[in-house]
């Protein structure tokens, strides 16, 4: 039997604070919900939990456009009166409102995406966890559906320096449109997603007919699904679906996005998933025993999204939870019956979802997938180095001013973080 997964867990506490505005249906605080709920059903003591470095500009340039990343660096809610048309331009406004430390979430979620990966890469674990992570609207030169960095595709991209095929699988009741765009035309990424498709649902795209084009045709994989779909009808397509991916592409490692506005319930969602059947996708994943990074994403009523993400984890480490959810900071959000599962109220969509409907369409992936002979192969070059991280100069520090907890963190030297040597990838350098 292999042994225990290793887990690693990536979580700032600063990301839950940052306030989209009133009326909006983003709520950053649900990723302190579900923080406490690991913590309160003791799930830290079972990962190395990292809080994760504050992604640079130039690692955010390696997706998005050096303008862009400058312009979300620079823009506040004090001066975005002085630039309606660069607004315009990278679409930020009513959906991507600019709000007080935008530019400080974005590095903290990217960084955490990108952390995760690097773990991965250099075999420190074989799970990476970032809620936060998992924003897949974001396009190269614009923000989008809530979205403004593209996280996954920079965690692929990092992921693509040790790993010839990297599959991407979604799981957010949206169309990863960010995600599927950035590698349509490379076989060295397939993109999965499993979304709501029709009535001008957002973001409006996601058709069974788009798979691809050039070198990548075949290798973008969409599920339109309609109203109401349940757990028994979307977890035996997801099986079916994943199980004949896996087996045709042969992946190195997978990125799986779990958005949870897929559950009963959710404010902007028109699903009927459960958590336990959101999270038979997850536990259906795992069994691969690939190196897996997992992320957060949509999910808009946010005690269901703590719910889910707090069971998931708990699945990644093999550990069912009592439904009585545990004495914690944020307990009153889950009365009046303070249990794990999702008060199932009286909005139970009908599943639109025919029998048939769904044949056709797993007919139709298994056809395009048909077209794959095999799966590519691909020269490896030397690897990259991980972006540089600058080292702290003591003799420039100021004894006098008062570190924040921060930068404090930063300094803290953790033993089983590096290998013997200076480089983190030494060992792997030579593999590859």
């Amino acid at each position: 039997m292999r042994p225990k997964d290793r887990i690693s867990y990536f979580y700032d506490g600063d990301v839950g604070s940052v306030y989209f505005g009133p009326n909006h249906p983003m709520k950053p605080h649900r990723l302190c919900m579900t923080h406490h709920l690991v913590l309160s059903y003791e799930l830290h003591n079972k990962m190395e939990v990292y809080r994760p470095h504050k992604a640079y500009p130039v690692e955010l340039a390696q997706f998005h456009s050096p303008d862009y990343v400058e312009f979300l660096h620079r823009i506040t809610p004090d001066t975005q009166h002085l630039f309606s048309n660069e607004l315009a331009k990278y679409n930020l406004g009513e959906d991507c409102p600019v709000f007080e430390n935008l530019f400080e979430f974005c590095q903290i979620y990217a960084g955490g995406t990108i952390d995760a990966a690097r773990r991965l890469n250099n075999q420190l674990c074989d799970i990476a966890i970032n809620w936060a992570g998992g924003l897949h609207h974001a396009k190269k030169c614009e923000a989008s559906g809530f979205c403004y960095i593209n996280d996954l595709v920079l965690g692929i991209l990092e992921l693509l320096k040790y790993h010839a095929r990297v599959l991407y699988i979604d799981i957010d009741v949206h169309h990863g449109d960010g995600v599927e765009e950035a590698f349509y035309f490379t076989d060295r990424v397939m993109t999965v997603s499993f979304h709501k498709f029709g009535d001008m649902f957002f973001p409006g795209t996601g058709d069974v007919k788009e798979i691809g084009g050039k070198e990548g045709k075949f290798y973008a994989i969409n599920v339109p699904l309609k109203d109401g779909i349940d757990d028994t009808s979307f977890t035996r397509l997801f099986k079916a679906i994943i199980a004949k991916v896996v087996e045709t592409y042969q992946p190195g490692a997978i990125v799986l996005q779990c958005g949870a506005d897929s559950l009963a319930g959710d404010r902007l969602g028109c699903f009927n998933l459960s958590i336990d059947g959101h999270s038979e996708c997850v536990r259906f994943v795992k069994k691969f025993n690939l190196p897996l990074l997992v992320t957060g994403g949509g999910g808009y009523t946010k005690e269901n999204v703590a719910r889910c993400w707090a069971v998931e984890t708990g699945v990644l480490l093999d550990t069912e939870l009592p439904n009585e959810i545990p004495e914690n900071e944020y307990i009153k959000y889950f009365a009046p019956d303070y249990s794990l599962k999702i008060p199932r109220g009286n909005i139970i969509l009908e599943n639109l979802n025919s029998k048939s409907y769904l044949s056709a369409i797993k007919m139709q992936v298994f056809e395009n997938l048909r077209n794959i002979q095999h799966a590519p192969s691909v020269q490896m070059q030397e690897v990259p180095p991980d972006f540089y991280i600058p080292d702290f100069d003591e003799d420039e520090q100021n004894p006098d001013e008062r570190m924040d907890q921060h930068t404090q963190d930063k300094q803290i030297q953790r033993d089983d973080e590096y290998y013997d040597g200076d480089n983190d990838n030494d060992q792997n350098m030579d593999d590859a």
